[in-house]
This record gives C-alpha cells, structure tokens and sequence, in this order.
C-alpha cells in the first residue's frame, strides 16, 4: 500500500457509524408487514396474496425503469424501499378491487410521488398513501365497494346490516349517524363487534382489519428503536381521547374503542405516520406532527362526509412537515436570533 492509500480522510462530524443500514431497516419493516399479510390471506381468500404480489412488483419494476431513466444506482430499487410501498399500497386497497388498480396505483406511489423527487428521502409526501388517493380520486365507486370475506367468515348483526361482509365498520357508523337507531349502536359496541374488530374479522382493506397482527409487530420495531413511539402514542390518544368526549357529548354513538379499532388508524399509526422521510426530523416537530394527524382524523371521521381520515390526515401533515422542521429546529449555540442586534 503507497503512503497516498495510507492517508486517513477527514470529514466533518459526526463520525459515529450507525448500525443500521436503510435495506436492514426496510428489510425488517417488510417481515413486520408479513402477519398482516398472512391475516389478509386468511380472511380475504389467496387472491389477497396475488394482489400483493402485483402492487410490489409493479413498485420494484417502476424503480427499475425510474433509475435508468434518471441515471440512479440500480441496485436501489432493491433496498426495501419499493417493496414496502408496494405491500403498504396493497394494504390500503379493497379486496374487490381490479388486480390493475393495485397496479396503477403502485407505479404512480413510485413514479410520481417518489422517483420524480429525486428517489428515497426526498419525497415529501408517503408515496403509498398519495397512490391510494389517487385511486381515490380517479375510481371512487371501486374504492368504497367490494368488502368481502372468505366464505364462512361473515356475519351480520341481525338487524338488516351486513356491518363485516358487506360495509366496512366505519361506513356502518356513517349510515347509523344518518340513521340515528340506537339498535344498531349497542350492536357496534357490543364485545363482539370489538372482539372482531380486534383480531380483523370485518370487512376493510387488505391490511388494516387486524389490530393484533399489526400492534404486536409495530411493537417489536418499537422495541427495536426503528419505529419513532412518540408518533403512534400521540396519534392514538388524540383519536382516543376527542372520540371519548365526544361520545359522552353524544356527537357519536360508539365508544372510543370502536373507532381506535376500526378503520386504518392502527395501520396508518403504526406503520404509515412513521415513515422516516415525510415526518419531521425535531422531537417538538414530531409531537405537532402526530397530533395534527389526531385531530384530522377525528375532524373527518366525526363531521366530515368520509368516513374514513386516516389517510388524508397523514397527507396533510406530510405537507406540513417542512415547516413543522423549520418552525421546531433548534438554535445553534452562539446563533442570534433573527433581527436581534448584538450587544456592545
């Protein structure tokens, strides 16, 4: 080795190595996404698997064409990133969807949302949740249909609603706050209804019925320090708490449980809230952030025409997140602040 190969390169600090590489944490926020997978499968038949199958590789390839295109390493498109958009989008779309919508959608996630940016971690909005909305956007009818379980799974609370195999939980809340039938309420609340919300026997998209297959993972990666708690917690508490008061100011008739249980509030908490790139990188900025997202979701969820706000919550804090970290940074040691004259 020549005395050039010996020199040491100095660089600016920090020079602490992390021990975590961005493929070992995609990697392993995929394997944590697997249970619900499994939980798709077993409550929405094998196509379940196939239409995941599609959303990711649909994901991998438009990176593939993206990073030609753009002169990127290739090898990118295989660092976890794509596939988790990929799962993530294919769990946010109903089981009756078209096998070409989880396609569309995934490559716009990639392509538009995330590639056009300039690659990971320079999109500012989640790429799977801006692909579910403009599935939203573009075939409405497809996206609020096609709720069904395997055969043998359903059933009905007996009172003319079909609330597991025909409608998504939220959506009969909707029809029961237009309705006002205190019947159909107690049956909502019921330990039943909750018990099912719980383990993912209802109606909903591909991922986000089971609580249980998507709290315990969610946890590990807590655990595991690649899931930032503060966000979940927040997020979680917030729905918990405004649904609680308004419950008991009667602005809606199920508890706070129905509504932390139902929907993709577990899946969008847990798993969507806490992508690395579109939330603020200040401790400050991340309680503002989760919060808002809190309060979104109940303003949509309680008086907004959809039932469900998870998703359009999260996309409008994600827009918010630059000046959430500009608002939150902390001053540099010595830093004036901004028209302060110095003394004399």
């Amino acid at each position: 080795m020549n005395a050039e190969a010996r020199k040491f390169i100095v660089t600016p600090s920090p020079h602490l190595k992390a021990p975590s590489s961005v493929n070992k944490i995609m990697f392993v926020v995929a394997i944590a996404l697997l249970p619900a997978l499994g939980g798709s499968v077993y409550f929405f038949g094998l196509r379940a698997l196939w239409l995941v199958i599609v959303a990711i590789v649909t994901a991998v390839i438009s990176e593939l064409l993206m990073n030609i295109a753009f002169k990127r390493p290739l090898e990118t498109c295989l660092d976890g990133s794509a596939i988790i958009t990929g799962m993530l989008l294919a769990y946010n779309l109903p089981p009756g969807a078209p096998w070409w919508m989880f396609a569309i959608g995934s490559a716009f996630a990639i392509i538009i949302v995330k590639a056009l940016f300039g690659g990971l971690g320079n999109n500012f909005l989640n790429p799977a949740l801006a692909g579910r909305a403009f599935l939203m956007a573009a075939w409405p009818a497809k996206m609020t249909s096609g709720w069904f379980l395997r055969e043998g799974l359903g059933h009905t609370t007996g009172l003319g609603i079909d609330a597991y195999s025909g409608a998504t939980p939220l959506g009969v809340l909707q029809k029961l706050q237009d309705a006002a039938n205190p019947t159909v309420a107690k049956a909502l609340n019921s330990p039943e209804t909750i018990k099912a919300l719980f383990f993912g026997n209802v109606g909903g998209v591909l991922g986000e019925t089971s609580v249980l297959l998507l709290l315990i993972p969610a946890l590990v990666l807590i655990f595991m320090r690649i899931i930032d708690w503060r966000i979940p917690f927040a997020y979680i508490s917030v729905v918990f708490l405004g649904t609680f008061v308004a419950w008991l100011l009667k602005a809606t008739p199920v508890t706070p449980i129905f509504h932390i249980f139902s929907g993709g509030l577990m899946l969008g908490a847990l798993f969507m809230a806490t992508d690395y790139a579109t939330t603020p990188v200040t401790p400050t900025g991340v309680w503002i952030f989760a919060i808002g997202c809190g309060v979104l979701t109940l303003l949509i969820r309680l008086w907004g025409g959809y039932p469900e706000g998870v998703s359009y919550s999260i996309l409008i804090m994600n827009a918010v997140t630059p000046l959430l970290d500009k608002i939150t940074r902390p001053r540099i040691l010595g830093e004036q602040r901004k028209g302060r004259k110095e003394r004399k």
